[in-house]
């Protein structure tokens, strides 16, 4: 058996085309989304990300206000700009680029973002309306994983999925979001205290790596037939690459691919797919502005 690779890249491409569709519609009643990514330093991941982001809001039509800062920046100084953006009626989306310098605190920045512009869903009342099942923007990288599982034809009713990690970025939001009652998953919550952490993996209909560490799930760790979504993005060393190194995600994608029904590969899986979620969070912040003018 050889699993169905979950192309996430022409997902995400046909996802930016519907999106760019409702900018244009947008455009011609007068309002041009907006997103501002706030960049602080030069961490070399991070200005990879910025720059996909932005060229992802050229090609739906969408104006970039973005701000690269140096490492230097203080956290009053960047408050006071998250401030500036709020007031902004013109900036629909704000998005300050994680991690931030260890100067600044990731917390309060991250609560000085009004929720209304929160397009990254991290802020505690999104997270709060996610969880009680309301109306809100949903962190862009879970909310990424379950659309290529609903767009796959992958059920989660009365599935067992399975979550290795639990950052607020990603593993605690898509425990949440597998469990709600749209998607009604049995839902299991792995991380650094869980004990034989194989005997938990090869439970799962669907297991999803989200914890950061390369190749962690090996094929014995998959239970013939799971659904294998990859979240991880590593960078290891490679001499045949120009760059010097090579992205994997944290699942032996090879070996997987003889186990697993459906996965995702690294790269071209679940990355794209947080940055389309991310077009269509601040379209819907626009959208909510011109509904409400």
């Amino acid at each position: 058996m050889s699993a169905v690779i979950i192309d996430g890249y022409t997902v995400a491409a046909t996802v930016r085309a519907q999106v760019a569709k409702s900018v244009s519609a947008l455009v011609g009643q007068g309002i041009t989304p907006c997103l501002s990514v706030v960049l602080v330093g030069e961490d070399p991941a991070s200005v990879s990300y910025v720059s996909g982001k932005e060229k992802a809001l050229r090609e739906v039509g969408m104006k970039d206000a973005s701000y690269r800062l140096p490492a230097t920046t203080t956290e009053e100084e960047l408050i006071t700009l998250i401030h500036r953006l709020n007031a902004d009626t013109t900036v629909h989306g704000i998005l300050v680029q994680l991690p931030l310098p260890r100067h600044i605190n990731e917390a309060r920045v991250i609560m000085a973002i009004n929720p209304e512009k929160d397009v990254d869903g991290f802020h505690p009342v999104n997270i709060g309306n996610m969880v009680i099942e309301r109306p809100c923007f949903l962190p862009c990288t879970p909310h990424g994983v379950m659309y290529l599982l609903k767009n796959a034809g992958i059920e989660t009713r009365g599935a067992h999925a399975v979550v290795v990690g639990r950052s607020n970025i990603v593993g605690k939001p898509l425990s949440i979001l597998l469990a709600r009652k749209d998607s009604n998953a049995t839902v299991s919550v792995c991380h650094t205290g869980t004990r034989d952490l194989a005997s938990i993996t090869r439970q799962a209909d669907i297991l999803i790596a989200a914890a950061g560490k390369p190749r962690m799930i090996s094929a014995d760790m998959i239970k013939p037939g799971a659904a294998v979504i990859d979240v991880g993005v590593n960078r290891v060393e490679d001499d045949s690459s120009p760059k010097g190194y090579r992205l994997v995600g944290d699942v032996d994608f090879d070996a997987a691919l003889e186990v697993a029904s459906f996965i995702t590969p690294v790269p071209r899986g679940v990355g794209p797919m947080t940055i389309a979620m991310l077009m269509e969070n601040t379209l819907l912040s626009a959208e909510r502005v011109a509904r409400s003018s």
